[in-house]
């Protein structure tokens, strides 16, 4: 159970970076609103507070969850950019899911 929550935590920090970044990318590359800063700076904040839900070492966590913002951002690709993923991209996701879960959640001493 822990691994899940863990996880899912994982995800939703990396939904809001993401968010947090392509917001100005939008209004920088694409020339939208300006305004597109106001909730780009409120998700930055949040994907912030969000890592330091984690009750382990802080980099440990930014370790860790680099793994996972390595598969949203994939899953972004996809969904949001309409680019289908590359059998490489695939196994990038799985490698750093691996290692995402050896540094998480292998056995550590006191």
């Amino acid at each position: 159970m822990l691994e899940l929550r863990t996880f899912a935590l994982f995800v939703v920090t990396a939904i809001a970076e993401i968010v947090g970044c392509y917001l100005p990318y939008l209004w920088l590359r694409q020339g939208k609103s300006a305004w597109l800063l106001v909730p780009a700076a409120i998700s930055l904040a949040l994907f912030a507070w969000l890592l330091t839900l984690h009750p382990t070492a802080a980099g440990r966590v930014y370790a860790a969850y680099g793994g996972v913002y390595i598969c949203v951002a994939i899953l972004w690709l996809w969904v949001v950019d309409g680019i289908q993923p590359t059998v490489w991209d695939i196994a990038g996701v799985l490698v750093a899911l691996v290692g995402m879960g050896i540094i998480m959640f292998a056995p550590r001493s006191a």
